[in-house]
């Protein structure tokens, strides 16, 4: 990842612009620490927990996002295919889901 892909950074998260958009916006966020799925969450204290998911929040409304997506993709059989946790925010057209 270049510096440049970076659309935000908090403590111990960053989000980045997906290469692949599935949507008029799709950025991910991701941990800095690697934690392979969301089957391992627990493994984040509950302050990291929660102020994981505020970012993933400060993330879509500095995208101007007021309605979105979030999504998590867990295991093969669930469409990961970085098995490093992120968190999708899709806004905007989502081409294949109503709007």
């Amino acid at each position: 990842m270049q510096e440049g892909d970076h659309v935000a950074k908090g403590d111990g998260f960053v989000a980045i612009r997906d290469i692949n958009p599935r949507a008029d916006t799709h950025l991910l966020v991701l941990p800095e620490r690697h934690v392979p799925t969301f089957r391992e969450v627990g493994e984040f204290p509950p302050d990291e927990a929660k102020r994981m998911l505020d970012f993933v929040a400060e993330t879509a409304r500095e995208a101007g996002l007021e309605d979105y997506r979030v999504l998590v993709n867990v295991g093969e059989g669930g469409g990961q295919t970085i098995f490093h946790l992120h968190w999708h925010i899709l806004g905007g057209k989502i081409p294949g889901l109503p709007q």
